[in-house]
C-alpha cells in the first residue's frame, strides 16, 4: 500500500518564511519586497496580506481544511531563476533553508538552476522541482531544461509546472484577473503540448505535475489529432492538479485523461480550496491522496534537519 493513502493531501501551496522574506526585501529591483508591497518585472505592484506567510496561521488553516501534507513552493512568477546566477541562487539558498525547516505538515520543492544545486536540494528534504511553464514551453526549452530534468528523472522526484512571469505588454491595462485568466493559462497549455510532443520519450522515469489543470491542455487532444497530431494513451506519471477550477472543469479533463492523474491542488493563499463534485468518495479520495500519493511515492517522508 502506497504510505500516502491515510493522508489528504495539497500539492500545490505557496508560503514564504521568514528568511525568504527578508532576502526579498534586500534587493533593490523587481521581484522585490517593499514592506509588504511585493514589485515584479512588468507588473503592477501587488499587496500581500501579511497574514498569507505567517506559519501557525497556515499550519492551522491546513488542519480547518483537513490536509496532513502541503507542498509548498516559492511560485515560479516571481522569476527567480531568470536572476544572474549569483542572485538567483543566494535567492533559492535563502528560500530552501527556511523551507525545509517550515513545521508538518509543509514539505517544500525547491527551485535550483543548476543540476548540482538540484541533487543537493533534493538530498536535504526537497520534494522536487517548481519550474515556470513558459520556460518548458520556450522553443528548445526541453534541451535548456535536460540537465535539470535529468535529475529529477534520475532520482523519480517530481517536477511542478507553474506559470512563470508575464510579459508587461500583457498585464498593462488589464483588469486584475487577466494575469491568471490569460497569459498563465496560455503558458501551462504551451507547456503540456511541449512535454507531450517530446518530454515523456526523453525522461521516462519523471513524475510531472501541471498545475491549474494544465491550463486546460488536456481538452485539446481532440482538435490536436485533427490538425496531424498523435496525442495517445494516458500517461500515468504525468499528472494535473486542480488549483482554481470547480466541478464542470474537473470533470471535463476527468473524462479526458481519467481519475488517476488528477491531484487535488488550491494555489493558497492566492484562492480558496475546493473539492469538486463528482459523485463518489472514491473520486475524492483519489484526488486528495491516492494520486498525490503517486506523484510523492519516491520522496522520502524524512525532512533533514
Amino acid at each position: 500500500m502506497n504510505r500516502f493513502t491515510t493522508v489528504r493531501i495539497d500539492v500545490h501551496q505557496h508560503l514564504w518564511p521568514r528568511p525568504f522574506l527578508d532576502a526579498l526585501r534586500a534587493r533593490r529591483t523587481p521581484p522585490r519586497l517593499d514592506g509588504w508591497e511585493l514589485h515584479l518585472p512588468g507588473q503592477r505592484p501587488y499587496r500581500v496580506d501579511p497574514a498569507h506567510h505567517d506559519v501557525d496561521a497556515r499550519a492551522e488553516q491546513a488542519d480547518a481544511d483537513g490536509d496532513t501534507l502541503v507542498c509548498v513552493s516559492p511560485s515560479a512568477v516571481l522569476g527567480l531563476d531568470r536572476l544572474p546566477r549569483a542572485a538567483s541562487d543566494e535567492l533559492a539558498a535563502a528560500w530552501l533553508e527556511s523551507a525545509l525547516a517550515l513545521p508538518a505538515p509543509f514539505r517544500a520543492y525547491a527551485m535550483a538552476t543548476s543540476p548540482g544545486a538540484l541533487e543537493q536540494a533534493l538530498a536535504a528534504g526537497a520534494i522536487g522541482l517548481e519550474l515556470g511553464a513558459d520556460l518548458l514551453a520556450a522553443p528548445r526549452g526541453l534541451e535548456r531544461l535536460a540537465p535539470l530534468l535529468a535529475v529529477l528523472d534520475a532520482a523519480e522526484r517530481p517536477l511542478l509546472v507553474h506559470p512563470g512571469p508575464t510579459d508587461r505588454q500583457d498585464t498593462a491595462h488589464r483588469p486584475a484577473w487577466w494575469a491568471p485568466v490569460v497569459p498563465y493559462v496560455a503558458q501551462l497549455n504551451a507547456a503540456w503540448w511541449t512535454w507531450v510532443e517530446g518530454g515523456r520519450e526523453r525522461f521516462p522515469r519523471l513524475p510531472v505535475c501541471f498545475v491549474a489543470l494544465g491550463g486546460l491542455a488536456p481538452l485539446h487532444g481532440e482538435r490536436q489529432r485533427a490538425r496531424g497530431g498523435a496525442a495517445g494513451s494516458v500517461d500515468a506519471l504525468t499528472f494535473v492538479e486542480t488549483s482554481t477550477y470547480g466541478t464542470v472543469a474537473v470533470d471535463a479533463v476527468v473524462r479526458v485523461l481519467g481519475i488517476d492523474v488528477v491531484c487535488h491542488g488550491s494555489d493558497r493563499p492566492y484562492a480558496v480550496p475546493a473539492l469538486p463534485r463528482l459523485g463518489s468518495d472514491a473520486a475524492l479520495n483519489a484526488i486528495s491522496s491516492l494520486n498525490p500519493g503517486r506523484l510523492l511515492a519516491h520522496v522520502p517522508q524524512e525532512v533533514n534537519a
